[in-house]
C-alpha cells in the first residue's frame, strides 16, 4: 500500500491541532502534516516529493500572513507533482470572489467554511480521497478498509468490465 500526504495549512496553530484530531483515524493510511504558513507547506511538500509520498490533499486556509491560501492552491494545480491532488478551502473567510477564483484556477474540489463539524470534515476527507486514490493508484483493494467502500467497490467492477471489453 502506497503512502500519500495529507497536508493541512492555517495560520491558527489551535485550528491545525483541531483539524489534525479530526483526521487522526487516518494516521494509519495516510501521512498528516501540519503547516503554519504557504512557506512551511512548500517545505513539507519539497521533503514529501522528495521523498516520493505524492500529495492525496490538501485543506488549506485562505487568510494567512504572506501568501493566500487560494494562491497558494493555483500554484499547486499548475505544478506537475500536486496537480492531481484534491484540494479543499477551509476557511471563513473567503468572499465570493475568491472562491470563484479557487474554484476557476485552482481546480478547487471542496469548500468547507469555519466552524465545521468534526465528523462531517472526516467525511468530506474520506470522499476526496477516495476520489484521488480512484484516480491515481492501481491496487485499489487495501484502500477498502479505510475509504468508500460502495465506490472502490464500484471502481474495480469498472475496471474488470474495461478490462473485459478489450
Amino acid at each position: 500500500m502506497n503512502k500519500y500526504l495529507i497536508l493541512c495549512v492555517d495560520d491558527e496553530r489551535e485550528v491545525l491541532d483541531s483539524v489534525i484530531n479530526d483526521l487522526s483515524s487516518l494516521e494509519e493510511y495516510f501521512i498528516i502534516e501540519a503547516a503554519e504558513s504557504v512557506d512551511e507547506a512548500k517545505e513539507v511538500l519539497a521533503e514529501s516529493i522528495g521523498d516520493h509520498i505524492p500529495l492525496a490533499l490538501i485543506l488549506c486556509d485562505h487568510i494567512m500572513p504572506g501568501e493566500t491560501g487560494i494562491e497558494f492552491l493555483i500554484e499547486l494545480k499548475q505544478q506537475d507533482e500536486t496537480t492531481h491532488a484534491r484540494k479543499v478551502l477551509l476557511t471563513g473567510q473567503a468572499g465570493l470572489e475568491e472562491t470563484v477564483k479557487a474554484v476557476n484556477n485552482a481546480s478547487l474540489d471542496y469548500y468547507i467554511a469555519k466552524p465545521w463539524n468534526g465528523d462531517e470534515l472526516k467525511q468530506i476527507v474520506i470522499e476526496q480521497l477516495t476520489s484521488y486514490i480512484i484516480d491515481n493508484e492501481q491496487d485499489l483493494m487495501p484502500w477498502i478498509q479505510v475509504l468508500d467502500t460502495t465506490r472502490i467497490m464500484e471502481a474495480l467492477s469498472d475496471r474488470r468490465l474495461s478490462l473485459s471489453d478489450i
